[in-house]
């Protein structure tokens, strides 16, 4: 029995120093962002007589709901007709393939070159659909918008504006919410997502370090693309694939987070749920195939590889979390046991301060962007719970996707279903795309929620109350996962 006590010590304390360590990168990353946000980075118009060729790519993939919404936003884009083109990469396989082809004459004979590329097949997916576009692409730049963006009419002369030189490769601008209010899932997306493009992107970018481009809302030089080895579908995520590639070339990126654009988020837990597994497997494939690159090039500075590890390494952090979630409940029993060890249950603070230190860093970002004062810092302490609580509830699925991404298990490109819900009056129980299917996984994690709620009571019973407000987010996170799982499927 002490040899097991042991054991799930050491491995308990792994686990918290690793996340310890991700959290103190964090920090540095929050160091940088503040430093960076008395630099204003907001490049100078482009004369229109010296404004470049753009090509706008959107690739599309049965978007009944949210195509015409795009094709708007799209037509009334502020550029010069004769310097814009438009390609809408279309792999649908429903009806949306023909009245896609309909929108498109009807803003084609506004005077917009816009046209319909169409492949027959989905080789490579995502990633195939913007290589197959590239062919007759006739722009210096290339834009790229998913299906749920609406980015505004001075959004491509704001971007364009920000190849300041001919080094930079990417211009990457911020996602903004339509719906962030909908719902708790919602507002945690968003809230998890502000972070990434305030302070994650800013942090890195402003000291030179790898960033990456987020797949859309963003443009590429075309030279840049072409000499990064162009579009692969080798991950589920072609967007940090190439971005490591274009970078290790000696292609700088820009971010500018005054720039915004508009985007809907997943309102559906099945559809958060395929997101999150593309996003996470991708970047885990994506770990296991350029972290090596990144260490062995001797043109990459010390710091810029330390950040390039917790970069490519963010969605294993999954993997952490859940062995410090599962682990505790033992460690209770343990410390109750052994209470002769004394000092080596002093680990958990490494987890407080941990917490304590993303707490802070989600703040800064929160305020910049929220406002301040105690209305709101009440308000964001609410919001952080929910988020952290949200976050251990998919702990587990997302470990899946990442052991997936290093056992080499190949999968298919699960696009994410659009649903136009920007209000509380939408609907989107009748969406046609949304499955409905239970996975494997939300047996599990209904598994994981008694598990919780047993070590929740456990803290009772053994009269050590230090574990009371973790293993009781633990419950609530996967009870809600659970919860919201069984509900998507009625």
């Amino acid at each position: 029995m002490i040899v097991f006590a042991y054991i799930t010590i050491v491995l308990y304390a792994i686990a918290l120093m690793v996340i310890f360590l991700y959290s103190l990168s964090q920090i540095a990353l929050m160091i940088n962002y503040v430093k960076q946000k008395k630099v204003k980075n907001i490049p100078e118009e482009i004369p229109p007589d010296k404004l470049p060729y753009v090509t706008i790519q959107l690739p599309v993939y049965n978007e009944k709901y949210v195509i015409q919404r795009l094709l708007d936003s799209i037509a009334v884009t502020e550029y010069p007709k004769e310097k814009l083109q438009i390609q809408v990469l279309d792999d649908s396989t429903d009806e949306t393939l023909k009245e896609t082809a309909e929108m498109v004459s009807e803003i084609a004979a506004t005077g917009l070159d816009i046209e319909v590329v169409y492949r027959n097949n989905r080789e490579s997916y995502k990633a195939g659909a913007l290589k197959n576009g590239l062919l007759t692409a006739k722009g210096e730049f290339i834009a790229i918008f998913d299906a749920d963006f609406l980015p505004g009419p001075e959004w491509v002369k704001k971007t364009v504006a920000g190849f300041t030189d001919k080094s930079i490769g990417v211009v990457q601008t911020r996602w903004g919410h339509v719906n962030a209010d909908y719902s708790l899932l919602t507002k945690v997306q968003a809230f998890a997502l502000d972070a990434h493009f305030t302070m994650e992107q800013t942090g890195r970018n402003s000291k030179g370090h790898f960033i990456n481009f987020n797949g859309t809302a963003g443009m590429w030089r075309k030279s840049c693309i072409l000499d990064a080895g162009n579009w692969s579908g080798n991950t589920l995520t072609e967007d940090l694939d190439l971005s490591y590639r274009a970078q290790l070339k000696g292609w700088k990126f820009n971010y500018l987070e005054d720039v915004v654009a508009q985007a809907e988020l997943p309102v559906a837990i099945s559809a958060s749920r395929s997101q999150q597994f593309r996003w996470n497997k991708g970047g885990a494939e994506n770990l296991v195939q350029m972290l090596p690159k990144v260490l062995k090039n001797k043109q990459v500075s010390l710091s810029t590889k330390l950040h390039a590890i917790f970069h490519l390494g963010n969605s294993s952090m999954f993997f952490f979390v859940l062995a410090v979630s599962v682990l505790s409940v033992p460690m209770l029993f343990i410390k109750h046991q052994y209470p002769q060890l004394g000092l080596v249950y002093d680990i958990n603070a490494f987890f407080v301060v941990s917490t304590c230190m993303l707490f802070v860093c989600h703040w800064v970002v929160y305020k910049n962007i929220h406002g301040n004062g105690l209305k709101k810092f009440l308000s964001y302490i609410r919001m952080f719970i929910s988020f952290f609580t949200l976050a251990l509830g998919f702990s587990l699925h997302n470990s899946l996707a990442v052991s997936e991404a290093f056992r080499g298990k190949r999968s298919a490109f699960i696009r994410t279903p659009k649903f136009a819900v920007v209000s509380a009056g939408d609907t989107w129980k009748n969406n046609q795309y949304l499955s409905s299917a239970l996975t494997p996984s939300v047996i599990i994690e209904a598994c994981l929620f008694f598990y919780f709620i047993f070590g929740l009571t456990s803290c009772f019973y053994l009269q050590d109350y230090s574990m009371i407000p973790f293993h009781s987010m633990l419950s609530v996170g996967f009870g809600y996962v659970v919860f919201q799982s069984l509900k998507n499927n009625h």
